[in-house]
């Protein structure tokens, strides 16, 4: 448990402290893990609890069933009982927010995963003319401009593929553009890589860059895609790199 708290865990979430903790705090958070949970099962592990600062917790259940997927939260209503129908409202404002959508009868199309930079005013970077002077408080979101990716032309059909995975990928982190400059990427610690920075691309190789995708890189928040992207993917995501952000050596 030291090893993983100090270290990480490669191709996993699961980062290194090392830079954050001293070993004594990772011994003493190791200490805790073990006798809280592992040895005691104390009820300041329990969620939902007096102890954890939820007194009268049966308040909330008529929405147990959707919290539990006793019930498809996608129920239609008129198939509802009063009851039922309130402990939905209730899910619905209260317990979705750790509960996630519970359980659903039609799963619908996933949800686009994109970085929102939240623009004030229904100010848009990507309007055709946009006003000349944006009002000031618009001016304080600085991130939207990334979330636009380069528009290329005569890509190859492995580049368009690279183009499609990344912006679908990658941009999460690393903004659209490349830069790392998003909403995500500017409040990851260590920031998402700049892709578009000469210094600290003008040494990056093919070959490094897909190690780096297929493992992960320890102490950050850049996780191992090797078992999510095949190895045609990363070549294709590799060649969208070097022709929109920045050339790689061979």
């Amino acid at each position: 448990m030291l090893d993983a708290v100090r270290n990480g865990r490669p191709g996993t979430a699961m980062k290194s402290f090392s830079n954050m903790l001293t070993p004594e705090e990772e011994g003493l958070v190791v200490d805790f893990i073990r006798r809280e949970f592992m040895e005691q099962g104390a009820m300041n592990t329990r969620y939902h609890t007096a102890e954890n600062g939820w007194p009268d917790h049966q308040r909330y259940k008529v929405a147990y069933p959707f919290a539990l997927g006793t019930l498809a939260l996608d129920t239609p209503d008129g198939e509802l009982s009063e009851e039922q129908r309130r402990g939905k409202r209730l899910f619905l404002t209260s317990c979705i927010s750790c509960h996630d959508r519970a359980r659903v009868n039609e799963e619908g199309e996933v949800w686009d995963r994109q970085a929102v930079s939240f623009p004030r005013r229904h100010y848009s970077h990507r309007d055709e003319n946009p006003a000349p002077t944006p009002d000031t408080l618009t001016g304080a979101t600085p991130y939207a401009i990334h979330d636009i990716p380069p528009r290329l032309e005569g890509l190859s059909e492995e580049e368009r593929e690279g183009e499609r995975l990344f912006q679908a990928n990658c941009a999460f982190c690393h903004a659209a553009d490349g830069t790392g400059k998003n909403w995500i990427g500017t409040f990851l610690e260590p920031h998402a890589r700049d892709l578009t920075d000469p210094q600290i691309m003008g040494s990056m190789s093919r070959e490094r860059m897909r190690m780096t995708i297929e493992e992960g890189l320890p102490a950050t928040s850049m996780p191992a895609w090797k078992q999510v992207l095949s190895s045609e993917e990363i070549t294709a995501i590799i060649a969208y790199v070097n022709l929109a952000f920045h050339p790689l050596r061979n």
